[in-house]
């Protein structure tokens, strides 16, 4: 009976084209669309500012200090030629070389514009970046005086050609080396999150097209349990959502690079993906199921289901990532179910995580949509009564 069960659902489910669409195509084209958006968000070589300088002053010091602003990859110089919103401008008065072994000057040695809009904490790294270029001049400047009095081989660091990587390496945890994230690792497992919760349109469908024809109450009538009923319900849905999550990391790791962008790295436990695969899915399973008994006609359960998916969404880190929101949203973020998915996918394919580790989010979520399951069946079990 469980077989024919199933075989039915499936049948039902093959003919709603619509459904099957909103499942596998939505997301697929969110995991392209916002992968290639969001392809510089972790690239260290974009700049992340426009800046122009203003040199009053023409001198050597003045000219050595715009060469080290040019060495930084996030600050951008504007020519005259790529004339783009400038975010700051350093102006560089009159005096600056001979101002720069001061202690008591009267004027600051550098004045500073910024954009109104311009974040804090980027005029704060742009401020440290001129700070260290100021100290690098001035020990240039101790150089020149004190190299006469200093044996004639004694030499210094080249202060013109100062990089961070000379002295300072990063290293991603559980990454390799020399291996970074990547905007791919962050869109994929947001959007098959989401789009696992649209398994509300075709549940909803069917279940109520079912309802409505009385189907439901024919099989409750042929001694069929409720328990028995679900599974036919369930199962199928469970295998519908494992094709979502093949084909969405299909979609990262083959289908992204081909349009220029970083292709999706699984991670190193592919039985923890699974746990949390399979996990997310009895959850986005047991709220559409109870939507789908609650709603009186599938306009009402897929508007329903819609809005709460999208709710899920903002408030669990898939519209906008967690590491953009304050720590009080962050700390808010974890009452969606959304959320936990995506931590445990986030563990898997971007923190390099194991089985071990995606155990409390999967357990999180199988208790969650069981427990909406156990409520759907106690409310289909009281009307299949009356």
């Amino acid at each position: 009976m469980l077989t024919q069960m199933l075989r039915k659902e499936f049948i039902l489910i093959l003919r709603d084209k619509h459904s099957l669409a909103a499942l596998f195509i939505m997301p697929f084209l969110f995991i392209l669309i916002m992968s290639m958006a969001l392809k510089d968000t972790f690239n260290n070589e974009r700049a992340l500012l426009n800046y122009e300088i203003i040199d009053l002053d023409k001198s050597h010091e003045s000219k050595t200090l715009q060469d080290f602003m040019l060495t930084s990859s996030f600050l951008h110089k504007q020519t005259e030629e790529s004339k783009n919103t400038t975010h700051l401008t350093i102006s560089i008065p009159k005096g600056f070389a001979e101002s720069l072994l001061e202690e008591n000057r009267k004027e600051p040695l550098l004045q500073l514009t910024a954009a109104p809009d311009v974040k804090q904490e980027m005029v704060l790294i742009f401020q440290a970046k001129l700070t260290a270029d100021i100290m690098a001049l001035r020990l240039m400047q101790i150089q020149e005086k004190i190299a006469p009095l200093l044996p004639a081989n004694q030499t210094f660091p080249d202060l013109t050609d100062f990089q961070s990587k000379d002295f300072l390496q990063i290293d991603y945890k559980g990454m390799q080396n020399n291996e970074q994230p990547t905007s791919t690792q962050q869109s994929v497992p947001s959007w098959i999150v989401f789009g696992m919760f649209f398994v509300i349109i075709p549940m909803s469908t069917i279940f109520i097209g079912e309802r409505k024809q009385n189907t439901l109450m024919r099989m409750a009538s042929m001694n069929i349990s409720v328990p028995a009923l679900f599974a036919g319900k369930v199962i199928p849905y469970i295998i519908i959502n494992q094709f979502q999550v093949l084909l969405m990391i299909c979609a990262g790791v083959f289908v992204v690079p081909l349009l220029g962008g970083d292709a999706l790295t699984i991670g190193h436990s592919v039985s923890g993906l699974i746990l949390v695969s399979c996990s997310l899915s009895i959850a986005a399973i047991g709220t559409s199921v109870l939507i789908a008994i609650l709603a009186g006609t599938v306009e009402q359960a897929t508007t329903i289901g819609g809005l709460l998916n999208i709710l899920f969404g903002a408030i669990g880190g898939v519209m906008v990532p967690k590491m953009y929101m304050p720590q009080s949203m962050q700390t808010f973020s974890n009452v969606s179910p959304m959320s936990w998915g995506l931590e445990g996918f986030l563990d898997i394919f971007l923190r390099g995580y194991g089985f071990a580790d995606v155990i409390p989010e999967s357990l999180a979520l199988c208790g969650f949509g069981v427990c909406l399951l156990l409520v759907a069946a106690f409310i289909f079990n009281k009307r299949i009564s009356i």
